[in-house]
């Protein structure tokens, strides 16, 4: 049953990502973009599902490696990872932060530094230095560093 649950979740995480990428795609369009009156054009559904391809491998890499560092750092229901808005209250138990925490994720500008905040807060539970929360920030290097922390010793 647990991979029940898993791939409902996944399955479910799928479809929302889908869900927002027709969204873009239609509100892309409606602005001039790649939809002519009768639908989208063969490159706006392209588009789309490269997108939506795109978003899924993100997202079931951001999943594993939550997953990875709720499990060496011994914290329970690391399941939790990949369930949408689940995942969040798993990072704040791993970095040992207040649940309350999740009401300042909701606000703009202060869930950035929030977050920072909590991926500081998960490279000291595993050990590392806590700048690597910082890092986050830089665009390309903010998707090493999950990695790094879930998979170095």
């Amino acid at each position: 049953m647990k991979n029940g649950n898993r791939l409902f979740a996944g399955l479910s995480r799928l479809l929302a990502l889908l869900g927002v990428a027709l969204i873009a795609g239609r509100a892309y369009g409606q602005a001039g973009g790649f939809q002519t009156s009768g639908g989208f054009t063969p490159q706006g559904i392209v588009f789309l599902v490269v997108m939506g391809i795109v978003g899924l491998l993100f997202y079931i890499y951001l999943s594993l490696t939550l997953q990875v560092i709720a499990t060496k750092t011994s914290t329970a229901n690391g399941w939790l990872a990949w369930i949408p808005i689940a995942n969040i209250f798993l990072m704040l138990m791993v970095g040992k932060k207040p649940m309350w925490w999740f009401i300042l994720l909701l606000i703009p500008l202060v869930n950035i530094v929030i977050t920072i905040i909590v991926w500081m807060a998960i490279a000291e539970a595993r050990g590392k230095p806590n700048w690597w929360g910082i890092v986050l920030i830089v665009p390309i290097v903010g998707l090493v560093v999950p990695g790094y922390l879930a998979w170095s010793s």
